[in-house]
């Protein structure tokens, strides 16, 4: 059976793409539609992924939460945000974060990150209120809600007034 050329082309750009690594539905329409293919293309490209089982955004969403919890120690706040631009619906992000974090919590990944940063810098620099201030910008960065970050430096660390109340 002799296939489309055009579907053939864009099926192989499709696999090449996803031979680096898991994509959701929504990147690889992206990919396609950039390097030109009609909507007729794509779609039937990723229906047939989809019942093949190369495309499933649940599990993507699952693989792409847990690394970035354990390998990258992100946020709750910032992993939404990363999952949401790979077009994951809300219902499955906040399914794969909960599975995520049943791996390690958000209070855990902190700790590690405070823990990794006093292996570089002395003990009185990561606690002080400069360096509180600091760190805790970068943390916030990372998606982590400033609440936690400020109760688990103040556990950690000597409380230089960081969070006094006004």
């Amino acid at each position: 059976m002799d296939e489309d050329p055009l579907y053939e082309r864009a099926r192989h750009n499709a696999l090449r793409h996803l031979s680096y690594r898991g994509r959701s539905v929504q990147e690889v329409r992206t990919k396609l539609a950039k390097q030109g293919f009609e909507d007729t293309v794509i779609k039937k490209v990723v229906d047939r992924f989809t019942d093949l089982g190369y495309l499933n955004d649940r599990n993507f969403a699952r693989q792409w939460a847990r690394n970035l919890v354990v390998n990258r120690l992100w946020g709750d706040r910032k992993i939404e945000i990363s999952l949401i631009e790979r077009g994951i619906s809300r219902d499955l992000i906040k399914e794969a974060i909960a599975g995520a974090r049943e791996e390690k919590d958000e209070r855990r990944a902190i700790e590690e990150l405070v823990e990794k940063r006093l292996r570089r810098e002395p003990e009185c620099e990561v606690f002080s209120y400069a360096g509180k201030v600091k760190f805790a910008r970068s943390l916030a960065g990372r998606g982590f809600p400033l609440e936690l970050i400020m109760d688990v430096l103040r556990e950690m660390g000597r409380d230089d007034g960081v969070n006094r109340k006004y």
